[in-house]
């Protein structure tokens, strides 16, 4: 495979789609999302299982997480394009599979991915070199965060701003300062009537259960050293006032207490998300 040297997946994005490959070779049935396209992307060494971060037992539960924000994310689409939402935005795409996955529905939709250039390149060479092609319905919008606007590089894209769209944008707030988060609220909360946000957000270390901390502590050195810190953690009251400041009417948290009552209820393996991210979901009427 010939690609250029500063095309590059993401380290997160690598390790959210090993993850949900691992979901599915190792955890029981039924399982909350079926993924193992995001491997085939990747092509790792046959002994990626063996990675740190690939732990089956010590990442568990953040794998749960993982494959749980997937599900409901794909689960708010379906409900949206029932209700006739035709555009659907993923901020902080990375190797989102649900075009290649679901192209019964994703067919029927304008999906745009947002991410950096290097992930995006990287990720459409593999697109066409494992057979799956770019469809003219899906759409890859790169913007470099830190000199351009994401907004702008969406309306070139063929982004309709008179029609509602359905946003995810999922694992992007840790990164991002208070300030930038709010920004890119009061972008989402200007688009048509109708429209559906769901963005992930992260609880401080004080509100997240005693299990949980210590990999968190670990995740955050990670970070660091790989020169992508944590930034911001919120408790759900901040969000909620960060919504409204936004413009947003119509906000609510969905708790990581929710979303395993919703997908990990009666699973007898423990299986069950993390404490640590929380959903804030916002309509605009």
């Amino acid at each position: 495979m010939t690609q250029d040297k500063k095309a590059a997946p993401d380290n997160t994005a690598v390790r959210t789609a090993l993850w949900r490959a691992l979901h599915v070779q190792l955890d029981a049935a039924p399982h909350i999302i079926e993924d193992e396209i995001g491997l085939k992307l990747v092509a790792p060494d046959e002994d990626w299982q063996q990675r740190p971060d690939m732990h089956p037992d010590f990442t568990k539960r953040l794998r749960a997480s993982m494959v749980a924000r997937a599900r409901f994310i794909e689960d708010m689409v379906q409900e949206q394009y029932k209700l006739g939402i035709r555009q659907y935005v993923i901020l902080g795409a990375g190797l989102d599979t649900f075009a290649q996955r679901q192209p019964g529905i994703a067919s029927q939709l304008q999906v745009f991915e947002i991410d950096q250039p290097g992930t995006q390149m990287w990720k459409q060479q593999r697109l066409k070199d494992l057979g799956f092609g770019l469809p003219e319905w899906l759409h890859f919008v790169s913007v470099n965060f830190e000199v351009s606007s994401w907004w702008e590089q969406l309306i070139n894209a063929g982004f309709d701003t008179s029609k509602p769209a359905v946003v995810a944008c999922t694992g992007v707030t840790l990164y991002l300062t208070r300030e930038a988060v709010l920004d890119t609220l009061r972008q989402i909360a200007t688009l048509a009537p109708g429209s559906k946000l769901a963005m992930t957000f992260y609880l401080p270390a004080d509100l997240m259960e005693e299990e949980d901390k210590p990999l968190q502590q670990i995740s955050e050195k990670g970070a660091r050293a790989a020169s992508t810190p944590f930034i911001s953690f919120f408790s759900p009251e901040e969000m909620l006032a960060l919504a409204q400041e936004a413009g947003f009417k119509e906000a609510e948290i969905v708790s990581s207490r929710n979303i395993a009552g919703r997908y990990f209820t009666g699973r007898t393996d423990g299986f069950s998300p993390a404490s640590g991210e929380e959903f804030l979901v916002a309509g605009i009427v």
